[in-house]
């Protein structure tokens, strides 16, 4: 392992959905950020850094991507940054029992593959917490066509969590987002090592034709 790989440091790269400000999307996505910040911090030699994306901040400048297919240079760096992260949190508002308009338009911009095998903790905030599946029927499936590794711990925050404790059949949500963060900074530091070997082993590259994967069982 070379010296500079060593001492480079690892990017979380935290985006919020948030409309208002302050916004509880983007305070779920800092938290969650500082948990996985302080447990790489306490198990990896390494630098963290943790950079935050609101996108109401980009809402004209996705919506002119959409219509034109031309990104603005700011909106070109956020997409960068989440594609080179090392680590990738993803918060949206709950509208109509699904992720945001806004949530949803800016990862269409976001290539199919560019995701592939990063780890991602998935999180949505609302008033209640009847709409807390939307992050298994809405948030995880779109991760999943885009490829990315979604931590086991998702994490939705109802307006009555905050400040709970929980009780004994349900983790408060101080505990949630403490494992969701620890998951995320396992995975990103095993995940290095894996895409690595990977690549040293020529797996990526290793793809049968669906056809042939036909032709294959009919042997059978």
């Amino acid at each position: 392992m070379s010296t500079a790989f060593a001492t480079e440091p690892l990017r979380i790269v935290a985006v919020s959905a948030g409309l208002s400000r302050p916004s509880s999307t983007r305070l779920l996505a800092e938290r969650l950020a500082g948990a996985a910040r302080e447990r790489l911090t306490a198990e990896q030699d390494r630098a963290v850094e943790v950079r935050m994306i609101d996108l109401r901040d980009l809402a004209v400048d996705i919506a002119n991507h959409l219509v034109t297919g031309f990104p603005p240079s700011t909106l070109d760096e956020a997409i960068k940054e989440v594609t080179e992260a090392d680590g990738l949190i993803a918060v949206s508002p709950v509208f109509t029992a699904s992720y945001s308009g806004l949530f949803k338009s800016f990862f269409d911009l976001i290539d199919n593959t560019a995701l592939t095998g990063k780890p991602v903790v998935i999180a949505a905030t609302g008033g209640t917490a009847r709409h807390s599946l939307v992050l298994e029927h809405a948030m995880r499936p779109l991760f999943a066509y885009l490829r990315a590794t979604v931590v086991p711990t998702s994490v939705y925050a109802a307006s009555e969590d905050w400040g709970s404790s929980g009780d004994e059949y349900t983790d408060g949500l101080p505990s949630r987002i403490r494992r969701a963060g620890g998951e995320l900074a396992t995975m990103i530091t095993g995940g290095r090592a894996a895409s690595g070997a990977s690549r040293v082993l020529g797996l990526d590259d290793e793809v049968v034709p669906f056809e042939q994967q036909l032709a294959d069982l009919r042997l059978d």
